[in-house]
């Protein structure tokens, strides 16, 4: 064999695991982007689709209320039942007393009243309504200030709440115990309407919205204690 061909055996002996090493590391590299890749989509898909399932649970009202046929009867609207009192405070929820007037006995073959007569109206016993726009008790909001004083209507708050013929589930952070209502469906916190969510978050954009005055003069009713007490 000549000088030549020993110096190419030699190089090609030389070569050989390099390029074997070469190809073990892109291997190598390979399988880290794959894993990467396969372990950010797993995240994603129990982040997003199995976490909220195992954070909120779903609870049903007590009675199903069909607001679409009151507000067909009441005279004045959602103030029918939520109304503010003399005092200028809000009621809230309506009371058991707001409802015995017309529905001391059932009325028709609504199985829902029927229910709502026999387990609380009898019994003279309060609705334990599951509220979903309960907010920590840290939190104070003035429904006379935005109604009564901005002219808010309820729809940019609640949504068409009026035209709903039943009520929908009440899903219950396990960790905090409110509703997600406050948070909203989107685990990314993007809305599409302004009933989305009740975050701190929206109030600040919804004043920003309505050109809320930030002059020196309302300095104090602007400040954290107005709605954090």
């Amino acid at each position: 064999m000549s000088t030549s061909d020993d110096q190419t055996k030699e190089v090609t002996e030389t070569s050989s695991p390099a390029k074997e090493e070469s190809s073990q590391e892109n291997a190598s590299g390979g399988f880290i982007i794959l894993f990467f890749i396969i372990g950010l989509i797993a995240s994603l898909f129990v982040g997003w689709i199995i976490f909220p399932k195992l954070l909120y649970s779903k609870k049903n009202q007590p009675v199903n209320f069909n607001h679409d046929i009151h507000m067909g009867i009441v005279e004045d609207g959602c103030e029918s039942c939520h109304f503010f009192r003399e005092d200028g405070s809000y009621s809230g929820v309506p009371k058991l007393a707001q409802c015995i007037d017309c529905h001391e006995e059932v009325q028709g073959e609504n199985e829902n009243e029927a229910i709502f007569v026999a387990q609380y109206v009898e019994k003279q016993k309060e609705v334990p309504w599951l509220v979903y726009s309960r907010q920590p008790d840290c939190v104070f909001f003035s429904h006379a200030a935005h109604v009564k004083t901005a002219g808010i209507e309820c729809v940019q708050c609640h949504g068409h709440i009026g035209e709903s013929t039943n009520l929908k589930a009440y899903e219950e952070n396990r960790i905090t115990g409110y509703s997600r209502d406050i948070w909203g469906k989107n685990m990314l916190g993007y809305k599409k309407n302004p009933w989305d969510r009740m975050k701190m978050d929206d109030c600040a954009d919804c004043h920003k919205e309505m050109k809320v005055a930030k002059s020196s003069a309302q300095t104090k009713k602007d400040a954290c204690f107005v709605c954090h007490k």
